[in-house]
């Protein structure tokens, strides 16, 4: 066969191959990242108590596959049809299931509990909650159910009798759920004593905090709804923590010994019950004291540990106790510039420091069943991982996960096994499990969904900073059909608040699958984590300490001068988008750096930190008396002038989390500045527009950004 016949066949060959990919639809970008596109895992894989055997679930979540860590030989254990058989439910899948003890497994159905047993194939509603009951929350025993109706707490105790434990007339009294809007680690509001002899919770007294009207539509006429919204600079939530009794059915309340708005935050139990131990942070977040309090009588013992900064301190992890059998426990925190884990006695002796590294901890997730060893997620030396180690109470460090990339490990509840699932730039995904030797066996590995579709590659890359010094992150996604002979036009997609992390080391690189439909419509679509973002340290995030969005902007800039050295980049067609924190970046870009995009897209956008929340904006800002001069430089409405290029503003209309307000007020600079900008709400929608939706959403965003970046 001649060279030319080759070449022909070799071309043939080619467009034959790029015929039959697939391109990518918007809606399946936007809708099928997690489902369609999902890489293979082992579902809901957990642990059976007491044992060295674990199950997952397969047939859409309908069928428990049990398998032993010894062999992994699995078979199966039991389908959904026989629960909802035995029980008389109409279970739809195992989610949400959890187990008892080694033969015993918890369902619930519509506010129904019922124990079912793997041996005798039978089961017994245990528990049934009112149709008003939320937070429902299991004791360890899995007998008394703690939840909240409207403002107040009550629990089923196990004879199924309902306890009272609150009973406040006033609505802005509440109790039993999260406090401080979820800030400072805080995810739920009851907790029971191990033992369950005591039932603690935090309340709040709203009552001095200013209501804020969402308007509902659905209705005709429309109603308006006030939620309770604590702006920077005035009247905030005031935090108690209260214990219950059980047997004496008194309850004894905590209260801040500083101001009465400071924070009550992180409660822990100690194993023996005798005492709860609570962080206290003032309202100025920059003094933080854990105390420990009397169980039964509410009366403050001694503080064990304090902290204080220049800018601030931010507790987000209970203490944890390594062991049922001591009250020794393990502190996380961030004062040498990294979260690292001390080891405190009662006393508040500080025993030990356990890890010294210079990389972030981001939790614990457990120990060994002597409590000796303590197992925790940590960055390492690359901050787009997400590893896992293990330490023992002498500070003896082992990394446990061998591969780079983002893990997720749950440990048998001997701590001689270990299942990790994983992903990384070129893993879809990977389920291994670890003898206690650290031997590991894949047992799954996932294929690459995304074959058969035309899909781009991302570069992932570091630049400086605009300190010079500093090493950030980024991802360039590049079409397919890339040329580097062509002019492609960009689309900066960028967060760059504290709290978010946007390139990890996982498949796809952290990137949503819209931006890889964006780069097959001829675009480069680029990111960097800046400074002021996760997972760096104190000193990489707390840059913006008090000028919100200034350095934030140089390391933006930054990737932008990265972006015009690329001989395949137009300079003139550049895009910026993003959400939240996004959205005021991509606002501020578009006003304090008017000459470098063309377009902007900004979502549920912070334009004036006045408007936002007391316990985050605070933090970062402290209050406008304080440091006004630092509230006007960040403050988008100070520059609606400078606005050159085209500007589209969205926000859900029943926004709780970044109030439109802060649209509002920038809308009404711009008119009375005569600038002409584009403005898209999405009614009943909170601070993200969700289900079907959001492909109008991203198609509203996306056509706006290829319309007008000509």
């Amino acid at each position: 066969m001649n060279k030319r016949l080759l070449l022909i066949l070799s071309i043939f060959i080619t467009i034959l191959a790029t015929a039959q990919n697939k391109k990518l639809t918007l809606d399946e970008s936007v809708l099928q990242q997690n489902k369609q596109f999902k890489a293979d895992k082992l579902d809901g894989f957990q642990w059976i108590p007491n044992t060295n055997k674990y199950v997952y679930y397969t047939d859409s979540w309908t069928k428990m596959v049990s398998a032993n860590a010894s062999d992994n030989k699995t078979s199966e254990l039991i389908a959904l049809t026989d629960i909802n058989s035995a029980l008389g439910t109409k279970l739809k899948n195992f989610s949400g299931l959890t187990w008892i003890d080694s033969n015993t497994i918890l369902v619930s159905e519509s506010g129904k509990y019922y124990t079912y047993s793997l041996t005798s194939k039978s089961g017994a509603n245990i528990q049934t909650t009112t149709p008003a009951a939320e937070n429902s929350t299991f004791d360890a025993s899995k007998q008394n159910l703690a939840f909240t109706e409207k403002n107040n707490l009550f629990f089923f105790n196990k004879n199924k009798e309902k306890i009272t434990v609150t009973n406040e007339s006033n609505e802005s009294i509440v109790s039993g759920q999260f406090i401080a809007r979820n800030e400072f680690g805080i995810k739920n509001g009851i907790f029971w004593s191990p033992k369950s002899n005591f039932l603690a919770f935090y309340q709040k007294d709203q009552s001095e905090v200013a209501d804020y009207p969402l308007l509902d539509i659905n209705e005709t006429p429309g109603k308006l709804i006030s939620i309770k919204y604590p702006m920077i600079g005035q009247k905030s939530e005031k935090p108690k923590v209260g214990i219950y009794n059980l047997t004496t059915s008194k309850t004894v309340f905590i209260s801040p010994k500083g101001n009465q708005d400071d924070y009550l935050t992180n409660l822990s139990w100690t194993p023996d019950e005798k005492y709860v131990l609570i962080a206290e942070l003032n309202r100025g977040q920059n003094d933080m004291s854990l105390n420990v309090y009397d169980a039964n009588t509410g009366a403050f013992v001694r503080t064990l540990l304090n902290e204080k900064s220049s800018k601030w301190v931010e507790p987000e992890h209970d203490a944890y106790f390594p062991s049922a059998k001591s009250t020794n426990f393990i502190w996380i925190s961030e004062k040498d510039g990294f979260n690292n884990l001390y080891y405190y006695s009662i006393e508040g002796k500080l025993i030990s420091q356990l890890t010294n590294n210079k990389f972030p901890i981001r939790e614990i997730i457990g120990s060994n069943a002597a409590g000796t060893e303590v197992y925790f997620k940590a960055t390492g030396e690359n901050a787009t991982n997400m590893l896992v180690y293990k330490v023992d109470l002498k500070g003896k460090q082992t990394l446990i996960t061998k591969d780079q990339g983002v893990h997720t490990v749950a440990i048998s509840t001997d701590g001689n096994s270990f299942f990790d699932e994983y992903s990384n730039h070129s893993t879809p995904s990977k389920s291994v499990m670890y003898d206690k030797n650290l031997k590991a066996k894949i047992l799954l590995e996932s294929p690459n969904k995304y074959v058969g579709y035309e899909m781009g590659t991302a570069e992932i890359k570091t630049i400086k900073a605009a300190d010079g010094t500093t090493d950030l992150y980024t991802r360039l996604i590049k079409p397919s059909n890339f040329d580097p002979n062509k002019k492609y036009p960009v689309l900066v997609y960028v967060y760059g608040g504290p709290h978010a992390q946007l390139i990890t080391n996982s498949y796809l690189d952290g990137a949503n699958l819209w931006m890889y439909w964006m780069a097959e419509q001829g675009y480069l679509v680029f990111t960097v984590d800046n400074r002021g973002s996760d997972n760096r340290g104190f000193a990489f995030e707390s840059v913006v300490h008090g000028k919100l969005g200034v350095n934030e902007m140089d390391d933006q800039l930054k990737g932008v001068d990265y972006l015009k050295s690329l001989p395949y980049v137009d300079g003139n067609r550049l895009a910026v988008h993003g959400w939240s924190f996004g959205g005021y970046m991509t606002t501020s870009l578009m006003l304090r750096k008017a000459d470098v995009f063309k377009v902007g897209v900004a979502g549920g956008p912070v334009t004036d930190w006045k408007f936002y929340e007391i316990m985050y904006g605070e933090r970062y800002m402290d209050t406008q008396t304080e440091n006004q001069k630092g509230f006007d430089e960040s403050s988008t409405l100070n520059y609606v002038k400078n606005l050159k290029g085209k500007f589209l503003l969205i926000h859900g209309t029943s926004d709780d989390v970044v109030v439109m307000q802060q649209n509002f007020a920038l809308i009404k600079k711009f008119v009375e500045a005569e600038k002409q900008v584009d403005f898209f709400v999405y009614p009943m929608h909170k601070h993200n527009v969700i289900g079907k939706d959001r492909v109008h959403l991203m198609r509203k965003v996306l056509d706006y950004v290829i319309e007008n970046n000509k």
